[in-house]
């Protein structure tokens, strides 16, 4: 028997895992969750360098708002979602459970059968974009008897899906690596520099591959760097100032950091870290913290 049909009567978990090895460079973790009991809440679905993938278990996941406030509020059982520089709303009723990818956008292309550009700012059904796969991956996870065993689901499944595609330009994916590995601490005539292309051909480019611009990416590279650092410290019960987490992630000061957080979340830094920062104590291993944070 499974967990669906015991009515979801697993413990409350936050569990983070990578991904098999050939699949690395096209989603960079799978975070699994599960809650029962507790008092009904909104959660912020924060901008990240990842897209998203989310399946849910027991109940349809519920986004309340989207990041375009075109998207009408709805429910879904499988939801993909682009890059984004606003929050999502998600609200659950004192359960919730599910799986959430992060999905590179480079790989976009190869799980997808399209480039992240198409999906940036969007939040769409999984049917819309998987076609009947999104509803054969959720049946599969259903029945999965346990966490370990649905990590295995995803990595059959797509390793299954993951096609063959044709190269990015190696600009776009070496500019990329360069705004990962440098924090979001780039410029874009610098990145134009390196690549050899005019600032504008790089801007069309970069926003067609990755679903935002540079400029753009680099706001949140920096802010998704920022946010785990100041929730990794909360969590650990660690001193970190605002200033001292500014400096640390290539803001002017602690009051732009301020300007960047309200919009990009939507809140202070005090009140992100109040409401959502420090609840999931009990994520194992990793940067995930185990929630569907980064629906777009």
């Amino acid at each position: 028997m499974t967990a669906a049909e015991t009515g979801g009567h697993e413990e409350p978990c936050f569990l983070h895992r990578q991904p098999a090895p050939a699949l690395r460079p096209l989603v960079a973790w799978y975070s699994g969750y599960r809650e029962a009991g507790v008092p009904p809440a909104t959660h912020r679905g924060l901008p990240s360098p990842y897209l998203t993938m989310i399946v849910a278990l027991d109940d349809p996941l519920v986004v309340a708002a989207h990041p375009d406030p075109r998207t009408p509020p709805g429910s879904y059982d499988t939801l993909v979602g682009g890059l984004h520089t606003s929050p999502a709303l998600i609200t659950h009723d004192g359960r919730q459970s599910g799986v959430q990818l992060a999905l590179t956008p480079l790989g976009a292309r190869a799980l997808l059968g399209l480039p992240a550009g198409e999906l940036s700012g969007l939040d769409l059904d999984g049917a819309e974009v998987l076609g009947r796969l999104a509803g054969e991956l959720r049946e599969r996870l259903l029945e999965a008897p346990g966490w370990d065993e649905r990590f295995a689901v995803l990595d059959a499944v797509l390793s299954r899906q993951a096609r063959p595609t044709r190269a990015h330009p190696a600009e776009v994916a070496r500019a990329w690596r360069r705004m990962l590995t440098s924090g979001g601490q780039v410029t874009v005539s610098g990145l134009a520099r390196e690549t050899g292309w005019s600032a504008r051909h790089l801007n069309g480019r970069f926003r067609e591959e990755i679903g935002l611009s540079p400029k753009e990416a680099a706001r949140v590279v920096r802010f998704d760097r920022v946010r785990r650092l100041l929730q990794k410290a909360a969590v650990s019960g660690r001193r970190l100032t605002l200033a001292d987490a500014a400096a640390k992630c290539g803001f002017y000061d602690q009051a732009h950091l301020a300007r960047e957080f309200g919009a990009l979340a939507g809140c202070s830094p005090s009140r992100w870290l109040a409401e959502d920062g420090v609840q999931f104590r009990n994520v194992q291993a990793g940067q995930g913290d185990g929630s569907p944070d980064s629906v777009a």
